[in-house]
């Protein structure tokens, strides 16, 4: 059988309409449809079926308003948050000890003994009542070198118009862009700025950054100087001029166990310096806590040391310590808290588990592999988090801008610190970088938070430790057990007490859930179609018939509009109609009698035969079929 009948006729088959135009396929399916409405389109008188026309055609709009809000309801893939307490086995958390001063300053003495007698002379300058009253020049034993790559300077703005800007070391100052003679301003009328960059030629050309206080300023200048200086000490040797473990951790018990110093994973923080994680996890298992209360937990007794401490480098005396997760890298800095000395310091810790749903509900990450900033502190082998994303990716920006790397963060390869001899402009750099708010954004568009998460809540309390009565055996016996000396050689300024332990044994869980899911989405469109239209799956079905079916129509029409040009095509070749069969046989029949004798007269063939001839017979004719169309027509 040809193939388009074939086709043609499964068309047919498949199509189960009244008929074959679209008029009639509507008017079967308004007559046969389940959904309310269409019926009384058609079976109603004219004013009517116009109402139910306009009805449905209403009803039909807000069927499809409703559902768009309910799709673009699910498409915005909100979540719920529920919280759920358990009481479980919890595993201790990681603690962090490290001293509020990151050196020694009897270590690193040398190395900053020209900071230091600058600054010294600097805040003689800025007490004095009078800059022409200082007994002697300051500036001839100084190394102002250091002190002209990032001056300190004053800026008295009590005219807007002309600020005096006073340098601290310079006999002249400048008024409206102008030197003039030091006269009788008191400098202590004037605020304190940084000149991060300047020219060759002066302070002219000076980027400030202004304080409100001397104390910021002065601290803030040394913080920057002495990066610069540090910067270019090997870190080993840096290791060394900190606070070592078995002079720092004193006496160490968890729960029943006796515990030391070589229970700790020392690492090197540049805020800090030597830091101390008790049950960090890398090496061994973490430990599990057997029961809640201050006997079942971390107890540890400190000396700081705090008579070694660097006096315009760390203003703040204590110990800084941090509770968080197995091989996370501690950010005290960010999340860390301060033991005061000469203090017990009691820290329940009540436990949050984090369970953040993941894309396309909220943009978090597990590990940190499709987070698009390189992330510095694996070097560490710890885990992914949003502090060391983003402190890597300004590193990343530093390295970017100004050739050299922060020394407050961890460096790539091949990368070098900044110092103020290989990298003048670098203060100015960082400066700049820290304050641009679209670099800041860029960080925080780039960095995940991590789905899953543990945070620790902690409850501080503090007392006296120790007690007046009781410190004179305590300081001998510590004081026998650290040096072996009979004499005491720790006070009150330098010890601190902690004790860290699980407040409660309840774990708070707090997960997240999808607000809408797919059932949600059809319940609620099967809903609102059945409450406006009275229809159900079953008419959505329907409905999908009605289409199928004007598809087969459509077919149809475009395979008879086929056929007709192809027709309309082939008269346009010959343009004669084609012979009809009787006229081919009449033809091949003249052909065919013709008079053997060639002499004979030809017989009129428009008269009547004589009589007694007999008729021809037509049933013994064969008539050849002729081709009229052409060998290569396909004849129908």
């Amino acid at each position: 059988m040809n193939l388009k009948k074939y086709f043609v006729r499964a068309l047919h088959r498949l199509q189960k309409g009244p008929g074959y135009t679209y008029k009639e396929l509507l008017v079967w399916y308004c007559d046969n449809t389940n959904t309310h409405g269409p019926k009384r389109i058609i079976k109603e008188g004219p004013k009517k079926k116009l109402i139910w026309f306009f009805l449905t055609l209403l009803f039909a709009s807000l069927v499809f308003w409703q559902w768009g809000i309910l799709i673009n309801t699910y498409l915005s893939y909100n979540v719920t948050s529920s919280l759920s307490i358990g009481f479980k086995t919890m595993k201790f958390p990681a603690v962090t000890v490290c001293n509020a001063n990151p050196f020694k300053y009897s270590e690193v003495k040398d190395l900053l003994k020209d900071l230091d007698r600058l600054i010294e002379a600097a805040l003689e300058r800025i007490l004095q009542p009078m800059p022409g009253n200082s007994s002697e020049n300051p500036s001839l034993s100084l190394n102002l070198k250091l002190w002209n790559q990032i001056p300190l300077v004053l800026i008295d703005e009590h005219d807007k118009d002309n600020p005096i800007i006073l340098d601290i070391f310079e006999s002249n100052q400048t008024v409206g862009g102008k030197q003039t003679p030091v006269g009788n301003e008191t400098p202590g009328s004037a605020l304190p700025a940084l000149c991060p960059q300047c020219s060759q030629e002066g302070s002219d050309n000076c980027t400030y950054r202004n304080f409100t206080s001397a104390a910021q300023a002065v601290t803030e200048w040394y913080i920057l100087q002495s990066t610069s200086i540090l910067s270019k000490v090997p870190l080993q040797e840096r290791i060394r001029m900190g606070y070592q473990a078995e002079d720092m951790i004193l006496a160490c018990l968890y729960g029943a166990e006796p515990c030391n110093y070589k229970n700790f994973t020392q690492i090197y923080h540049p805020d800090h310096g030597n830091c101390y994680i008790f049950n960090w996890g890398m090496d061994e298992e973490a430990l599990n806590s057997s029961n809640p209360g201050a006997e079942f937990g971390l107890k540890l007794i400190l000396d700081i040391s705090q008579q070694d401490y660097i006096p315009y480098l760390s203003s703040a005396a204590g110990a800084r310590l941090m509770l968080h997760q197995q091989k996370s890298f501690p950010f005290l800095k960010d999340q860390g808290i301060y033991a005061m000395a000469g203090t017990e310091t009691s820290i329940g810790v009540l436990v949050d588990e984090l369970e953040r749903m993941g894309y396309p509900y909220s943009d978090c990450t597990n590990n940190g592999s499709d987070v698009p900033v390189r992330n510095l502190y694996s070097q560490y082998n710890t885990s992914y988090s949003i502090q060391a994303c983003l402190r890597s990716c300004f590193q990343n920006h530093m390295i970017e801008l100004c050739g050299c790397g922060h020394y407050m963060f961890p460096l790539p390869e091949g990368v070098n610190y900044c110092n103020n001899e290989d990298n003048p402009g670098w203060a100015y750099c960082y400066s700049s970088l820290r304050s641009s708010i679209r670099h800041r954004q860029i960080c925080i568009d780039s960095c995940k938070e991590t789905c899953n998460d543990t945070q620790y809540k902690m409850t501080i309390s503090m007392a006296d430790w120790p007690s007046e009565a009781s410190e004179d055996w305590i300081f001998h016996i510590l004081s026998y057990e650290r040096d072996m000396s009979t004499n005491v050689t720790l006070d009150r300024n330098g010890i601190i007490k902690l004790n860290i332990y699980f407040q409660e044994y309840n774990c708070r869980t707090i997960s997240e859930s999808a607000a809408t899911t797919i059932v949600w989405l059809l319940s609620s469109l099967g809903g609102q179609f059945g409450f406006w239209m009275g229809g159900s799956v079953l008419c959505l079905i329907e409905f999908g018939e009605i289409i199928i079916d004007s598809l087969w129509i459509t077919v149809i029409h475009i395979i008879s509009w086929c056929k007709g040009l192809k027709q309309k095509r082939a008269r346009t070749r010959y343009p004669d109609a084609p012979p009809t069969v009787s006229e081919l046989v009449e033809a091949h029949t003249n052909m065919g009698f013709q008079h053997e004798d060639a002499g004979a007269v030809p017989r009129d063939e428009t008269l009547p035969p004589e009589p007694g001839t007999p008729p021809p017979n037509y049933d013994s004719l064969r008539v050849q079929p002729l081709n009229v169309l052409g060998p290569d027509s396909d004849a129908e």
